[in-house]
């Protein structure tokens, strides 16, 4: 049995007897549900309801399961299309988790503090009116807290707008030896530092911890999407399809069937509780990287080797060598490097240059890399060298070659690269997939098309594109096959490089 309010309360007449009776349901979140709420009664607005939807007593149901069992937090991802009933499930089980266990304390936030305010909050709010426990606890505008005197400030939820500037408002969350809740609301949109931090968070010792991500799929990167793909292991997932809720409108589902078909996108997220083949405006679609993840290598020792180096001077960035050989950027490590000594990250190109005798080396020359590209002509006089500036203009591709027109290098690498995608392979690195995926796209006033900048990822939860932009580099112009007469083998050596030119009429997507 639970911790219920004892006898020395205030409140023990009235809470008493519900008390020790909810106690009950400490284990049972789909038990409580059925006893705490008017289902069916008369006089209620739930007079015409029976109670939770199939898919709602399924969830209720593993939480129940899991308590107990699971040696770490619970954790549950629910992946749904509108109109479910999901704000009311994650209503339910919050009640539930307040009034089951004494002291239990939580955080509710949401992908924006609008959502959170005049979503979230007031169905949460409403369920708790609704239930047997309502006069257990005060309602505000920003917290729902324990009448017992003493009990205001360990008894409680919290809502809480996040804030990558103030993440600390999550990373203080601890219970120790109680009951300790997370609920996030649309959660496709909530930046994965807030994940992180509430991740590191939840290390209480003997405590029950209970993690509730909810929302439409709207987004196939971050770590909402990767409840389903990545850390699955980690989580109780469910998708939800509207057309199997008796809560939906049927007849809505299917105009938007007829107007944007049933495989489209929209319906996917809509109605499926499918996450997007691709975002609306993301530029590289998560199915054609997962592809180049699973497809074969295939190149040719007579294909040059070409290095792509992005540099950074350390912090939350890193520098990296990425190296590709015709189709195959896989069987070449990617090099990865935290280094604030512009010297060694030089050293380190071009060690490896030499070492897989790299036909080119294209290094990002913009900021602290101008130096970078300087010593490294150096040490690799009459190799290829070649300085690359992202924001410079696009000098290779246009609409004519079947290639979309670029505001900048930067998106010509990067239009290369996903063309190359097609039939390229790329090694199973987290990382990269997740920056080749998380980039957004729009247009300049000429209609040419122009990357999200990395200051706007970075403000939407996302790092960095240090792999990706390496991965980029290597085509930043195209570099000719090697002539019959000077293939080689893997090693030390600066024969080959002399034998390599950049030519302006090479087209690596004529076999597309």
């Amino acid at each position: 049995m639970a911790d219920v309010p004892d006898s020395s309360s205030p409140l023990a007449p009235i809470l008493d007897p519900l008390g020790v009776e909810a106690g009950t349901y400490a284990h049972d979140p789909l038990g409580f549900v059925l006893f705490a709420f008017p289902w069916g009664e008369a006089g209620t607005v739930l007079e015409q309801d029976a109670g939770p939807e199939p898919w709602q007593r399924e969830v209720l149901a593993h939480i129940g399961r899991s308590l107990g069992s699971v040696p770490d937090a619970v954790r549950i991802a629910v992946a749904s299309g509108h109109g479910v009933g999901k704000s009311a499930l994650v209503a339910w089980i919050i009640v539930w988790a307040l009034a089951t266990f004494r002291d239990s304390r939580g955080i509710v936030t949401a992908n924006t503090a609008t959502q959170l305010k005049t979503k979230t909050w007031p169905e949460l709010t409403k369920w708790l009116r609704l239930s047997v426990c309502a006069d257990w606890f005060d309602i505000s505008a920003t917290a729902i807290a324990s009448t017992e005197p003493a009990h205001e400030r360990t008894w409680r939820i919290d809502a809480v707008p996040w804030s990558l500037r103030a993440t600390e408002a999550f990373a203080g969350l601890h219970n120790q030896g109680r009951r300790l809740f997370v609920a996030f609301d649309e959660a496709s949109a909530i930046p994965d530092p807030v994940w992180e931090t509430i991740e590191g968070a939840l290390t209480d010792r003997d405590t029950e911890i209970v993690w509730l991500a909810t929302g439409n799929p709207t987004r196939n990167t971050g770590r909402f999407r990767e409840c389903f793909g990545r850390f699955r292991h980690r989580w109780q997932r469910h998708q939800v399809d509207g057309r199997k809720v008796s809560l939906t409108d049927k007849d809505e589902i299917a105009r938007w069937a007829a107007d944007y078909g049933d495989d489209s996108d929209f319906f996917r997220v809509r109605v499926k509780g499918e996450f997007p083949r691709g975002g609306a405006m993301q530029f590289i679609d998560g199915e054609t990287v997962e592809e180049a993840v699973s497809r074969p290598t295939e190149s040719h020792l007579r294909q040059p080797l070409v290095m792509g180096v992005d540099c950074a001077r350390g912090g939350d960035d890193q520098s990296t060598i990425w190296f590709r050989r015709g189709r195959d950027a896989r069987s070449v490590p990617a090099i990865k490097l935290r280094v604030s000594d512009l010297m060694v990250l030089s050293g380190k190109v071009a060690e490896q240059a030499l070492r897989h005798r790299a036909a080119a080396v294209f290094i990002d020359e913009g900021g602290i890399g101008a130096g970078v590209v300087d010593r490294v002509r150096q040490m690799l006089a009459g190799h290829l060298v070649v300085g690359v500036n992202f924001g410079s203009r696009a000098d290779r591709y246009t609409l004519g070659d079947g290639m979309p027109l670029t505001a900048n290098k930067a998106a010509e690498m990067w239009a290369s690269m996903r063309a190359w995608l097609k039939t390229g392979a790329i090694p199973d690195d987290p990382e990269l997939k997740a920056e080749l995926t998380g980039r957004e796209y729009g247009f300049d006033l000429h209609n040419a098309l122009r990357l999200e900048k990395k200051e706007d990822m970075k403000k939407r939860g996302l790092s960095s594109p240090d792999n990706a932009d390496g991965l980029a580099l290597t085509f930043a112009y195209p570099v000719a096959d090697l002539p019959e007469e000077t293939q080689f083998e893997a090693g030390v050596g600066t024969g080959a490089a002399a034998a390599v030119t950049i030519r302006s009429d090479y087209d690596p997507y004529a076999d597309l």
